[in-house]
């Protein structure tokens, strides 16, 4: 792999203006702000736009502009060996056809690698990038909020693989820290019994959900919930109050059944940005990708760009109130799924949300909903929104343990939609695609006939 960084490295420096070409979640937003930035200490002459897929009304955009070369940052292994007229280098971590290798495409999956917990689209970017000059390791703290915006570090409640070697880097150099803690999302800016209230992966029994059990919970432990006028956050506490929090969660887990496998998914490891201010957004990896997702999903790329490259003034102001939009449509579009009621069958379990879910946050949302009491952990959820064009996003999640069992979103959903002239594509544990509207019974048909020859021996 680091040789293949290489290769790429030598055709970057060979050309005088590149094109970026990235996607809209964090690991897009940062892989692509780790071209940009790459490309603007070399000294050369870029562009960059992000896009919510690599379909051919992007493909002839690019054919008839005829960049000298483009670089495609967490997408485009679906198209290695296609479209030759168009000069280009891949940096992706998706899976992809083991007749896709190319010298201009880096990706883990070519190397024996699993890019869906190894390395990211902004880690392979990252590899090109110290591939080039030692000196930009001081990226790796935006490769890391990449890899947990992709959920890399779900799989074992840490970053493995490749990703714990550029952790390392950013140790290194310091703009990283590795701790263990608690692993629920807000830790340095939701209240604690917000904190609690949401706490998913492992839910907590009688308490997740519910805002009056969580206060009661923390007041049990003697936790003050106020300092002077301000609500306490998770980094305002003491090790004894973090201590005695833990314990209690992990004791009322174990005490209502759940394993001490489950128990010990509430601790795990947190990549803090040493630069970043504590209590901020951008502190911990797991909110300054959120904060990411909030701005190119919803078409403002640029914003959270300028603030991987540094701003802290007026983008990170427009960033900060498109978060406080995203979150709002996130509970919307969670209690619409609840509402929508998931629909069971005998391989997969599924809700359409029509235009009442933007489809750029489809994903996020079925996500979430995987982890609530509402889903059977042991069939595979897919959500259905409808996009702007009139088509159907679909975005299919599952636990580990079906892909433990031999699930492969990504394969079953890339075969079920080119039957219907779609595209799709993603990891084992997590994919999507596009299919046309009408066909969605017909794609779930065809999705559970895919599952059922991969799970069933």
């Amino acid at each position: 792999m680091l040789q293949r960084a290489s290769e790429l490295a030598d055709i970057i420096k060979k050309s005088t203006k590149i094109h970026i070409v990235t996607h809209i979640d964090a690991d897009g937003i940062t892989a692509g702000a780790i071209a940009s930035e790459t490309l603007r200490r070399l000294g050369k002459e870029f562009t960059i736009e992000c896009i919510k897929q690599l379909d051919e009304v992007i493909i002839n955009k690019l054919l008839t502009e005829q960049h000298e070369l483009v670089w495609f940052t967490d997408l485009g292994s679906g198209i290695s060996t296609q479209y030759p007229e168009i000069r280009k280098i891949i940096t992706d971590h998706h899976e992809c056809p083991a007749d896709s290798d190319a010298s201009f495409h880096l990706n883990p999956h070519l190397f024996g690698r699993d890019g869906s917990y190894e390395l990211s689209g902004a880690g392979a970017t990252y590899l090109v990038s110290i591939a080039i000059s030692q000196k930009n390791k001081d990226l790796a703290g935006l490769a890391i909020v990449g890899a947990i915006g992709d959920l890399q570090d779900r799989r074992f409640c840490e970053l493995r693989g490749m990703n714990a070697e550029i952790v390392k880097d950013g140790v290194d150099v310091g703009v990283l820290q590795a701790v263990k803690d608690i692993r629920y999302f807000g830790k340095e800016t939701r209240p604690l019994a917000k904190l609690l209230q949401y706490a998913s992966d492992p839910l907590i029994p009688g308490v997740s959900g519910r805002e009056d059990a969580c206060v009661a919970f923390l007041q049990e432990l003697k936790i003050p919930l106020k300092e002077g006028d301000s609500w306490r956050t998770w980094v305002d506490l003491c090790k004894e109050e973090k201590r005695k929090i833990i314990s209690g969660i992990i004791q009322m887990l174990l005490s209502k059944g759940f394993g001490y496998q489950a128990a010990a998914r509430v601790l795990g490891e947190s990549y803090l940005l040493n630069k970043e201010e504590e209590g901020t957004e951008l502190h911990e990896a797991k909110e300054y990708a959120t904060l990411l997702n909030s701005t190119a999903r919803y078409g403002e790329y640029e914003v959270g760009l300028q603030v991987c490259l540094g701003d802290r003034g007026k983008w990170l102001k427009e960033a900060l109130n498109l978060l406080s939009g995203h979150r709002h449509n996130l509970v919307e579009g969670l209690q619409f799924a609840k509402e929508e009621k998931i629909q069971k069958r005998t391989y997969l379990q599924f809700f359409h949300a029509g235009d009442g879910i933007r489809d750029t946050i489809i994903g996020i949302v079925t996500n979430m909903m995987l982890n609530t009491e509402d889903v059977d952990k042991e069939l595979p959820l897919i959500g259905f929104a409808l996009t702007e064009n009139g088509d159907v996003k679909v975005s299919a999640r599952a636990a580990q343990s079906l892909v433990d069992r031999g699930l492969d979103l990504a394969v079953a959903l890339t075969r079920a939609a080119k039957e219907l002239n779609g595209i799709g594509g993603g990891h084992n544990i997590a994919a999507g695609a596009t299919i046309p509207k009408g066909k969605e019974e017909e794609f779930l048909q065809l999705v559970e006939r895919e599952i059922k020859l991969q799970i069933i021996p």
